[in-house]
């Protein structure tokens, strides 16, 4: 790049995601949910996030590292094959006879020979782009444990209706479970708001040092995901604030 580029820019110490700080705020949240709601399922949940957080973590520095047993192997098979159609070509020049059948044979020859080509660089791309293809499936199964947790984070909050905990309503047979005072109900969608946002962070290390653009896609539609759903917690905390505030000054 410096060849065509003269822009030059500061080391990154501030301007790139440091895991060790994510999973450190994982573990304090871990902590602050288990101790404001004990053996809660929201706790749960966030332990389980903090598991596949250290396995994300992990994946996010073996990416961008070269994987030398395929890349070997890669380099082997395709030198096989190119040194294998070259024998071939020589060995059909050599028997090649003179006249007029030897230009029928040369024709048949050459038809032969654009088909085994086509076969050849299929072959080499297939293997040039089999150690991307291992890195990216890697990838894709791991952003998916993200977007799968990001909708059991909004199953939890789903039931935790600002209105009932603040307003007298009729309850119904069918009616869930609502005990949180309005102080309770804050923090705890508060933390699912914190659960959803670290979500999102560790779907961008995925492509922090690892340049794919499936990968890329998947990581914005998690990101886009945990957004969407925080900020539908916000709006109940909001309204929540408010009604807390009507209700002191009726």
């Amino acid at each position: 790049m410096s060849l065509f580029f003269s822009a030059k820019f500061p080391p990154r110490r501030y301007s790139e995601l440091k895991p060790k700080y994510i999973l450190a705020t994982l573990e304090k949240l871990n902590l602050r949910i288990e101790e404001r709601f004990p053996s809660s399922g929201l706790g749960k949940v966030a332990a389980e996030l903090d598991e596949v957080a250290d396995g994300i973590v992990a994946l996010a520095e073996e990416l961008p590292r070269p994987i030398w047993a395929i890349r070997i192997l890669t380099f082997l098979t395709i030198g096989l094959l190119i040194g294998l159609a070259a024998w071939l070509c020589v060995l059909t020049v050599r028997y090649i006879p003179a006249g007029e059948s030897g230009l029928m044979e040369i024709l048949q020859g050459a038809e032969a020979a654009i088909n085994e080509v086509i076969f050849l660089g299929l072959a080499i791309l297939f293997l040039a782009t089999l150690e991307n293809r291992i890195k990216r499936k890697a990838a894709l199964d791991s952003l998916h444990r993200l977007r799968s947790i990001a909708h059991v984070v909004d199953m939890h909050q789903l039931t935790k209706d600002p209105a009932s905990v603040v307003a007298e309503l009729n309850k119904t047979a069918s009616s869930p479970e609502r005990t949180m005072t309005p102080y309770q109900l804050t923090r705890y969608l508060d933390y699912c708001a914190e659960l959803l946002a670290i979500n999102s962070k560790l779907a961008a290390l995925h492509v922090q040092s690892f340049q794919d653009s499936e990968v890329q896609k998947t990581v914005e539609e998690v990101e886009t995901l945990s957004h969407v759903l925080a900020n539908k917690i916000w709006q109940k905390i909001m309204m929540l604030d408010v009604e807390t505030k009507k209700k002191k000054t009726r």
